[in-house]
């Protein structure tokens, strides 16, 4: 027999706010939190805009000693699983430890360790690399970091499916649970790919917008959107099963029903011109789930403001849901808070699960220029108020992989 899952905590830092509240009053406003490069010297290189974590302060949250021996990956993943932890109201003696996972990934890992090091090893010497190189730029040193903070001895898994990671870390943390393996989870995704390295791998695929106007750069669905824009950050949803969370009286926050993944196997970075891998991966949730197309009445879509990938995520709304496709609230927030590859399923599920709480579409902010082959309902400019029962989350990563979450609002 299935076993319902429970939201009952959620953690974020991410560019437009340092926790959840701040995150989820930024997209009522529709912040920007896209700029110019700060991270690093980026004067020798051609410019581009990014999302930053604003007036980040780590050791406001860790310890200097912390701070000084963590990649800046893991350091989001532990804020975002400090701010979890004291959402939860659990406390160490009240939950079984060997059935609590912690399945919380990210696309690259340490990449600044991994920058910074072998600048080392290249120009002085590898003797002189850090003892904890290894340990900073392993994916699955996110999930370990946060289970050994609070002696989680369930599976700690770190997922790796490129800019979908986050969601199917989610969606993996869901069938444990539901399929009696586990009672919790922390699950979600943690990235920090703004390096010399990061920015320059991706621009030199032309997959990152070369606008420099903040208003500009990231706009998903716009017929004018010339690629997407990297960011930073983290964020984790603490997953329980329900019978579990109404013995604890844990306040739910929202429900996860059905989970798709599958894979394009088409091509390294381009989505699969038939769209019908998405198509299959919405339709494999929605099985899950138990509903019907109709059903979906809100998607927080990948919408990156590339090219191909916006059209042909459009498209697949389009095959999969027919007419009621253009019934669908759609709200890419990816407008405001940018790409945080492996990260960014988790951060726009934690935005999804208050704009079920608050009957708020999200905005797509910047949206100016129609596109004939984007022309879904992308809440352009402001958010909008719809009481909603059924969304659908979409994540998109290299490789062809897909992966989607079927959530529910909260109702006793």
């Amino acid at each position: 027999m299935k076993r319902r899952v429970v939201i009952t905590a959620l953690g974020t830092i991410n560019p437009i706010g340092h926790n959840v509240d701040e995150t989820w009053q930024a997209v009522l406003e529709g912040k920007n939190g896209i700029g110019p490069i700060t991270l690093f010297d980026a004067s020798n290189q051609k410019q581009y805009l990014v999302g930053e974590v604003k007036d980040f302060q780590p050791e406001a949250y860790l310890p200097a000693k912390e701070v000084k021996r963590l990649d800046r990956t893991m350091i989001f993943g532990i804020i975002a699983a400090k701010e979890v932890w004291e959402m939860s109201g659990l406390e160490d003696d009240s939950f079984d430890h060997d059935r609590f996972g912690t399945f919380v990934t990210s696309g690259i890992g340490g990449l600044n360790t991994i920058n910074e090091e072998s600048m080392k090893a290249h120009f002085r010497t590898p003797d002189r690399m850090s003892p904890f190189f290894v340990p900073n730029s392993i994916i699955n040193l996110v999930s370990g970091n946060i289970a050994i903070r609070y002696g989680l001895k369930g599976p700690a898994m770190g997922i790796v499916t490129a800019c979908s990671s986050a969601t199917n870390a989610i969606g993996e943390a869901f069938r444990y649970i539901r399929d009696g393996y586990l009672e919790l989870a922390f699950a979600g995704g943690s990235e920090a790919p703004i390096s010399t390295i990061g920015v320059g791998g991706f621009a030199s695929m032309k997959a990152i917008s070369p606008s420099l106007d903040p208003e500009r750069a990231s706009i998903p669905f716009d017929q004018e959107r010339t690629g997407f824009v990297m960011a930073e950050g983290a964020g984790i949803l603490l997953l329980e099963e329900y019978v579990h969370a109404k013995k604890r009286n844990a306040k739910i926050l929202a429900e996860i029903l059905g989970y798709g993944a599958n894979c394009d196997a088409f091509h390294i970075t381009q989505p699969d011109e038939t769209a019908e891998g998405i198509v299959k991966c919405m339709k494999l949730a929605l099985d899950d789930a138990g509903i019907s197309p109709e059903a979906i009445e809100y998607i927080s879509p990948h919408g990156t403001s590339t090219f191909y990938n916006d059209r042909l995520e459009t498209k697949g709304i389009k095959m999969l849901f027919g007419e009621h496709a253009y019934r669908i609230s759609i709200g890419a927030t990816k407008s405001m808070h940018a790409h945080a590859l492996g990260a960014t399923g988790a951060i726009e599920s934690i935005i999804l699960v208050r704009a079920l709480q608050n009957g708020i579409i999200p905005p797509t902010i910047n949206y100016r220029v129609f596109d004939p082959e984007c022309d879904l309902d992308y809440t352009p400019g402001h958010y909008r108020k719809r009481n909603v029962r059924y969304a659908l989350k979409n994540s998109l990563g290299f490789g062809g992989h897909n992966a989607t979450l079927v959530f529910q609002k909260w109702e006793e």
